[in-house]
């Protein structure tokens, strides 16, 4: 077992400076191999920090960047689009864009339920909204010859 007494000085100044500049034990054990000819185990590395004291600095790990959406752009007109392919589980759907400029995906599934997914959890359209969707489906919907 290796022990922080086989170290000189200048080898422990040498160590802390690695933990200082952000060396991990995987890299320590290995430097202590190649640059100090010490073959140690993990753990005896693992140990070594700890005799001397040595604080590792913790690897930053970069946090996702939340996508940000630009605001919806209200255009004062509600318009229905119709997908080429359904998707699955629907026997029809496409995309909305609402006045105020929310968007969404509806569908209509195999026994004619509608149902609508907003990009923005929780939106609510306008009642007259609502209407102007429904019409505008009905009119996609006969035009396709469903």
């Amino acid at each position: 077992m290796f022990s922080t007494k086989q170290l000189s000085e200048d080898q422990i100044s040498t160590i802390k400076s690695w933990a200082e500049a952000g060396a991990q034990l995987a890299e320590i054990q290995l430097r202590l191999r190649e640059e100090m000819n010490f073959s140690v185990t993990y753990m005896d590395t693992r140990f070594v920090v700890l005799d001397l004291g040595i604080e590792l600095v913790e690897e930053k790990i970069e946090e996702p960047v939340e996508e940000i959406k630009p605001a919806p752009v209200p255009t004062g007109q509600t318009t229905v689009t119709m997908d080429s392919i359904a998707l699955p589980g629907a026997l029809v759907s496409g995309k909305v864009v609402f006045s105020d400029g929310e968007a969404g995906v509806w569908k209509l599934d195999q026994t004619g339920r509608p149902s609508l997914d907003p990009d923005t959890p929780g939106y609510q359209p306008t009642q007259e909204d609502i209407l102007e969707f429904q019409k505008q489906l009905r009119a996609l919907i006969e035009q396709s010859g469903l």
